[in-house]
């Protein structure tokens, strides 16, 4: 097997930065799955539990935030093999989704963003129950749900059977915390920057901000919920940078 090589431009510090990224939330995702798929849920105190939850819900969210700065090369930007591969890495360890498949749905929400071949927003702007099953159906087809149920059907089974993992726990630690990042995703980062643009305030940029607004931006969405319109305007500024972007538009004639 050909050896990978380093790119011959040497790393800068927004690659150290975005590698830096994929390697605490990766190791966090997998200790945090190790740890919790284990224990004896019906003995811990519920609070424990939904903690539990909510951590791997961000984290699992915080896995797809990768993927996406892969897409736009802001991951790993000297180096756009290792970026794509890390990309990849990052929406398998989310649902086994294909990278190819979502890269080409982001280019073509940035491209005709908010309009009919949009594939993140609904054309009438319906119902937000209506909105996010069209959200899912576009990320995830039936070909990629099918991929998906058979290779954690694969795991679950395996895990059971070999380690006697309950599939309580499996469901609680795993299932749940995709089904809300998903959830996390639509919301902040889709359904409220676009809802009724141009005229939504979620999608106008920031005059100000403060620490307040900096943790909520950075808990609710890795940015991309309060300083979305930073992003569709800086595109290639990664997540942790965005709330430092010039946040003013000149209105358009």
């Amino acid at each position: 097997m050909q050896m990978y090589k380093l790119p011959q431009r040497a790393f800068q510090v927004n690659d150290w930065v975005g590698l830096s990224v994929v390697i605490i939330i990766v190791s966090l995702w997998i200790a945090s799955l190790e740890q919790l798929i284990v224990i004896s849920a019906v003995d811990v105190a519920p609070i424990w539990v939904i903690l539990g939850v909510l951590g791997r819900t961000y984290l699992h969210t915080g896995l797809f935030i990768v993927a996406h700065d892969a897409m736009h090369q802001n991951l790993i930007p000297s180096d756009r093999y290792l970026n794509d591969w890390l990309g990849k890495l990052a929406v398998t360890l989310y649902g086994f989704l294909p990278y190819e498949h979502c890269h080409k749905n982001h280019t073509a929400h940035h491209r005709f963003t908010s309009q009919h071949r949009d594939p993140d927003f609904h054309g009438k702007v319906a119902h937000p129950f209506f909105w996010y099953c069209k959200f899912i159906s576009e990320y995830f087809p039936w070909r990629s749900l099918i991929v998906f149920l058979t290779n954690m059907s694969i795991i679950f089974w395996s895990l059971h059977l070999l380690w006697h993992v309950p599939f309580t726990n499996l469901i609680l630690f795993w299932i749940l915390p995709l089904i809300l990042s998903s959830l996390q995703l639509f919301i902040f980062g889709t359904y409220l920057p676009h809802r009724q643009v141009p005229h939504n305030p979620n999608f106008l940029p920031r005059l100000q901000g403060n620490l307040y607004t900096l943790i909520w931006s950075f808990c609710s969405c890795y940015n991309f919920g309060h300083y979305h319109w930073e992003h569709h305007e800086y595109p290639h500024v990664p997540w942790y940078q965005l709330p430092y972007c010039p946040s003013w538009r000149t209105p358009k004639d």
